[in-house]
Formats: C-alpha cells, sequence, structure tokens
C-alpha cells in the first residue's frame, strides 16, 4: 500500500529561517511542498519546478483559502521585527486569520516558531511572538499546534550573530551594560531547522509547546565565545548605567543591525530566555544541539566560505526589507541618467561586474563619500552602509546591498536597486545593458519641498561620483 504524501505549506520562505527550511524541505520526496510568499521574486526561477508557489499574504482570507486547499501541515514563521507603531495588532490579526483559515481548510497541524521567555518580563517585541504562539494555540482542538520556543539563533546572517561578530570584531574593549549577565540557552540556526523538519513527523497528538536551547550561558559569554572562535583577545568591561535605548543607538555605529532591529533585540536582553519543559528530549530525543562553540564555528566557517543562504534583512514587513511594489519608476519625477559605451565588452562579464557591486568591493567611485552617506544614514536611524550584502559575487533579488535592496534583476540584462537610506522622498538606481551600451540612472521622487531641496543639492555629487563608477566598473571588466 503506497502512502500519501504530506502536503505541506511554508509561509515565511523567504526569510531567515523560512528560506533554509525549504531548501530542506524540497529535498524530500515524501511531501508536496507549497510556498506562501508576498513577492515570487525573491524565489529562484527553478523552484516552481520543485513546489507550488502562492503570492499572497495572511490578510487576505481568498489567498489563505487557496494557499491552504487540502495541506495536512502548515508552517507559520510569519513575525515583525516591531516595525510601525501597530505591528503587533497586526502579528495578531495575522496569527488569527491563519488559524481560522487552517481550522476552516482541515489542517491538522500548525508548526510554529517563537521565541523563549516569560510573559511578565517580556519584552514588547517578544510579547508579540508569545502572544503569536497563544492565538495559534486557542484553537478548542480543531488543529493541533506545536508551538517551538527558542532564544539566541547563532547562525550566520542572523541579526542577533552579526552585532555579536561585529561587536568583537570591532572593539578591542566593549563597555556594556550589566544586564549582559541575563541568562539564556542559544541554539544554533541548523538545530532549529532540524526541530522543525522533524516536527512534520512526530507522533504528538495534542497541542505542544516545546522549548529548544543548549547549554545555559549568559549574553557576556556569548562575546568571549565569538572572540575566542575568532582567535581574537577582547574584554568586556559592564557598567549599571547603560539603558537598553542607548545601548541601542550605541550598536547602530559599531553593527549591520539598524535601530529599528536593534533596538527590539536589545529590549529583549532584559528577561532571562530559558528552556522552561523538557519536550525537546522527550520528543526529539535523536537532535543533539550544538554546544556555543560550535555553533559558533558553524557560523564563521558559513561566512569564511561565502554561503550565507540567508540574512536577517531578507524579508520583513517594514521597509527596511520588504521589496513589495519598489520596483516601479513611474512616479519618479527627476533623474540622473549616465550612459557608457561598452565597445564590445561581453554582457556576461559587465552583469557580473555590477553585480559585485557594495559590501567590502565598495562602489568604484569615491567611497569615503559613500562612506559617510552611510554614516549619516546610520545616525539618522537608517540602515547605514555596513549592513552589507548576502554574497560577494552573487545577487537575488530581496538582497541588500548596503542601504539599497535588490529589486528587480534580469541576467544580463537590468539591476534596479531601491534606496532604503533615510530620504525625504523615494530613490532608485538602475543599471541598463541596451545593445552596446551601460546605462546607468538615479531616479527620485521627492516628498515636498525638502525632496527637491536634498536632489539638487546632491546633484554635484552625483555629477562627481556616477560617472567615474560606470567608468571604473567597465575598466575593472576589460583588465578580467
Amino acid at each position: 500500500m503506497t502512502t500519501q504524501p504530506l502536503t505541506v505549506l511554508l509561509t515565511g520562505a523567504t526569510g531567515y529561517i523560512g528560506r533554509r527550511l525549504k531548501d530542506r524541505l524540497v529535498q524530500r520526496k515524501d511531501i508536496k511542498l507549497r510556498l506562501l510568499v508576498r513577492n515570487p521574486a525573491k524565489l529562484s526561477l527553478s523552484l516552481g519546478r520543485q513546489a507550488g508557489i502562492i503570492a499572497g499574504d495572511t490578510f487576505d482570507m481568498a489567498v489563505l483559502e487557496q494557499a491552504l486547499r487540502g495541506v495536512d501541515v502548515a508552517y507559520y514563521l510569519i513575525h515583525s521585527m516591531g516595525d510601525g507603531a501597530d505591528y503587533a495588532a497586526q502579528d495578531r490579526l495575522s496569527a488569527e486569520n491563519f488559524r481560522n483559515a487552517c481550522i476552516a481548510a482541515g489542517v491538522r497541524r500548525i508548526i510554529y516558531l517563537g521565541g523563549l521567555g516569560a510573559r511578565h518580563s517580556a519584552s514588547e517585541h517578544l510579547l508579540s511572538r508569545l502572544e503569536t504562539g497563544e492565538i495559534l494555540s486557542d484553537n478548542a482542538g480543531k488543529v493541533q499546534t506545536l508551538w517551538f520556543r527558542a532564544g539566541v539563533i547563532l547562525g550566520a546572517g542572523s541579526a542577533s550573530f552579526e552585532i555579536i561578530h561585529d561587536l568583537t570584531q570591532n572593539l578591542p574593549v566593549m563597555v556594556a551594560p550589566k544586564w549582559l549577565k541575563t541568562k539564556t540557552q542559544p541554539i544554533a540556526v541548523n538545530d532549529v531547522l532540524a526541530y522543525l523538519e522533524a516536527a512534520l513527523d512526530v507522533a504528538i497528538e495534542t497541542n505542544m509547546m516545546v522549548d529548544i536551547g543548549s547549554d545555559v550561558t549568559d549574553f557576556r559569554s556569548l562575546l568571549t565565545q565569538a572572540a575566542a572562535s575568532m582567535h581574537l583577545r577582547r574584554w568586556v568591561i559592564t557598567v549599571p548605567f547603560f539603558s537598553p535605548k542607548l545601548s541601542s543607538y550605541w550598536l547602530v555605529f559599531v553593527t549591520r543591525v539598524p535601530f529599528s532591529i536593534s533596538s527590539a533585540l536589545i529590549q529583549g536582553l532584559k528577561s532571562e530566555t530559558l528552556v522552561e519543559n523538557d519536550n525537546a528530549q522527550r520528543y526529539f530525543p535523536q537532535i543533539h544541539p550544538l554546544s556555543l562553540a560550535q555553533a559558533f564555528d558553524a557560523a564563521l566557517q558559513e561566512v569564511e566560505h561565502a554561503q550565507v543562504m540567508s540574512r536577517w534583512c531578507d524579508s520583513s514587513d517594514g521597509t527596511s526589507c520588504d521589496i513589495q511594489r519598489q520596483d516601479e519608476l513611474s512616479p519618479a519625477m527627476l533623474k540622473d541618467r549616465r550612459e557608457f559605451s561598452l565597445a564590445g565588452l561581453d554582457h556576461t562579464a559587465v552583469f557580473a561586474q555590477l553585480c559585485r557591486l557594495g559590501g567590502k568591493g565598495g562602489w568604484d567611485a569615491y567611497d569615503s563619500l559613500w562612506d559617510l552617506r552611510g554614516l549619516i544614514d546610520k545616525a539618522l536611524g537608517g540602515v547605514g552602509l555596513n549592513r552589507g550584502r548576502r554574497d560577494p559575487e552573487h545577487l537575488r533579488v530581496g538582497d541588500a546591498v548596503d542601504f539599497w535592496k535588490v529589486v528587480d534583476l534580469q541576467p544580463n540584462k537590468r539591476l534596479l536597486l531601491s534606496a532604503q537610506m533615510k530620504l525625504p522622498g523615494k530613490g532608485w538606481l538602475e543599471f541598463l545593458i541596451d545593445d552596446d551600451m551601460l546605462i546607468q540612472t538615479a531616479y527620485f521622487y521627492p516628498e515636498g519641498l525638502w525632496g527637491k531641496i536634498y536632489w539638487w543639492s546632491v546633484s554635484p555629487l552625483h555629477s562627481l561620483v556616477f560617472p567615474r563608477m560606470g567608468h571604473k566598473l567597465l575598466d575593472k571588466v576589460r583588465l578580467g
């Protein structure tokens, strides 16, 4: 007798955890995978042959009905990082919609990943994640919910790892708040994925909360272990006068993570995030979480070999990460267009060089001016230039490139970047290969008088930077 494959819906498939879990699930022959994503352009074209893809979100009940039709198990990997005043209300509504749609569709199991912590001491961000788990589990036995709870997730590209990495890399001596002594149980990202995948098959019949983590430690030890893994000598001095908000502003200038994200994470450091049950050992005895040292070593190896599969800024409800409707240039009123003759250069080589812009490789023209613009953006609460990029050679739609975001990528033809720095308007930078020309255009849609003043004040800098950037880029191609 042939067993019918499970039909599995994965939400959040372009986010940090979801993208990695998707890559594991598509390898399984015993499931039929379906993805619900806001923007299918973030997914590779080949994925359409391996999984069903539905465009939409959890605020559209008709889309949810379509996505959940015939589904056995549904993953809920959706949450915000506190971007916008009503994010908690939006999170609650999203969870309620999803739970109700699962019940209506006859889904038998929801799998959710939330955060460790207690309600009475939780930060605003963590409280929202706890509420999401409670809503998904409040189903009167009509659908089973497996609610995984994790603390700090250590993996290349996670916000927590990048903050710890950047602090350790940049500061030989760290003056830090006393709540670095707060207890936590971190976990390697691959262990999180192992639990989430195993949840498809585990024999559990009721709602269950499964707390996951490795050994108990504190945030000071996370920093010292990061230093040991990077073979660096670092000193951490704790003082009583750093508030979480002050610490968030300080982190902005030494890490790649913007204020909105770092603030949410720092607020969470005030409360302990410890495992409160033994369900992970009881029901998933085959999984043995990596130690703290092993988790750091695995993450660093991923970075060193340019194998970072996903980053914290791949997907979000907030403007610092999302690309929905960001590739529409028709509103742009102002533009700066430059044309460069390719003189027979191979289009593939030119496009490959375009895809190396930003990050540690810089922008091929007046990098000090780019650095200054990034510093100003950080001071204004923006993402800044040091957000960098996921991979030094390759891009995909949705990738961050410093304070830009890839919103359209047509191989050997077009690269469109949407500005995510703080601006009095909306901006884009487009590279287009047409016939034997490279056309480089900056577009801007000003918001009010200040937007126009901003554009005309930076136009002289554009005249310096943009021509040189195009010529230097083509020179690199000629030199091979």
